[in-house]
Formats: C-alpha cells, sequence, structure tokens
C-alpha cells in the first residue's frame, strides 16, 4: 500500500501525537519513506507502481514504456514518466530507483494512457504509440523526414518490423496535437505506410 503523510495522519488520528507514531512505524520497518510525504507498506514495491504518487499527474512513457513493451532492448535506468504544465524536468533519487518527468502537451495528456492493474496495484503507462510519440516528441527537431526515420529506428531502436505491426492509426488521431515537427514528420511517414498497407 501507498500512503501519504496526510493520510496517515487521518488513520492515526486516534493517537496523541500521529507524527510520532508515522516516525515509530518506520523504525519498526511497518513504513518505507519512498520521497517526502510518500511511503509505502512495501520495502520491495516495484518502482512503476510508485511513479505516478511521486509526482504527477503522471504516466509511465519514454525508454521506459518502450522497454516494457519490448520495442526497444536497453531499459533506462529510471523510471520515465509524461507531465504536463509543470515547465521544466523533475527527477527524484530514492530507494525504490530514480524517477523522471518530463513535460508533453496537454491536449494528448490523456490520449491513449492505459491504466494496468497487477494483484492489486495499478500503474498509469503510454501505450506503445503513445510512447514513442512522447519520445520522439523530447527530442532534438529532425531535418527531414529521412533524419527522423534515423531518429526512430537507429537511435531510439525500434525495429522497423514491429513498428509497422503497431496500431498505426493511434499516431494519426493524435500527432498533429504536438505541435512538435518531430511528430508531423512521424505523422507523414506513418500514413505513408498505411496507405502502403492498404495497398
Amino acid at each position: 500500500m501507498i500512503y501519504t503523510t496526510e493520510i496517515l495522519r487521518e488513520e492515526l488520528s486516534n493517537y496523541q501525537n500521529p507524527n510520532d507514531k508515522i516516525h515509530r512505524m518506520v523504525q519498526e520497518q511497518k513504513l518505507f519513506p519512498v520521497v517526502r510525504g510518500l511511503y509505502t507498506t512495501d520495502p520491495k514495491a516495484n518502482g512503476k507502481f510508485l511513479a505516478g504518487a511521486i509526482y504527477g499527474p503522471s504516466y509511465l512513457s519514454f525508454d521506459y514504456a518502450l522497454a516494457e513493451y519490448h520495442l526497444i532492448e536497453a531499459h533506462p535506468n529510471a523510471f520515465q514518466s509524461a507531465t504536463y504544465g509543470k515547465h521544466g524536468k523533475k527527477q527524484y533519487n530514492t530507494p525504490f530507483g530514480r524517477f523522471t518527468y518530463r513535460d508533453v502537451p496537454e491536449e494528448v495528456f490523456d490520449l491513449f494512457v492505459r491504466n494496468v492493474s497487477v494483484a492489486g496495484n495499478v500503474y498509469r503507462i503510454a501505450s506503445p504509440e503513445k510512447a514513442i510519440c512522447d519520445k520522439v516528441y523530447s527530442m532534438r527537431p529532425a531535418m527531414n523526414e529521412a533524419e527522423l526515420e534515423t531518429l526512430v529506428f537507429d537511435f531510439i531502436g525500434i525495429d522497423r518490423r514491429r513498428f509497422r505491426s503497431l496500431h498505426l492509426d493511434e499516431i494519426l488521431c493524435m500527432g498533429e496535437k504536438y505541435h512538435s515537427k518531430n511528430v508531423n514528420l512521424l505523422l507523414e511517414y506513418t500514413l505513408k505506410i498505411i496507405l502502403a498497407q492498404l495497398k
């Protein structure tokens, strides 16, 4: 279970000093601090279940999500999440791993984000297509479609065949909403693939 300090104080309100009780629970290893104001009862909690509680609203995306979907081979050394309206990057180093956050446009924030439940624990993660758009959006602008292909398939490392098997219509649905040259180039490339598949 994940608790904020406020929730714990409310649940422990029958104690004379709830803060002292929280401190004792930490010493007794009944609670484990994640970041200031956030605790978990599981000392081996997977960071993907903590990412949204540490900083939000947010959802897992970028290289982390691409690795989770086995679209890239290398798994990043951080739980990478997307936010909006934060105007900057955020990073937390915790006993449960490193957590990073960066903005995507508010207009696309809630599009194609999945709620995944595992044994009663829930985390939010971008669809594979959304994670690609988020990643491309976060990178330096490509000059043209050929350079964009190099970014996607060589630099990020997504397999071309795997890319063609994705739900490419999702990229068409959200692409223009990023207002990004990179994502617009990805949109054009995706449209060509879809048209070719229809022939």
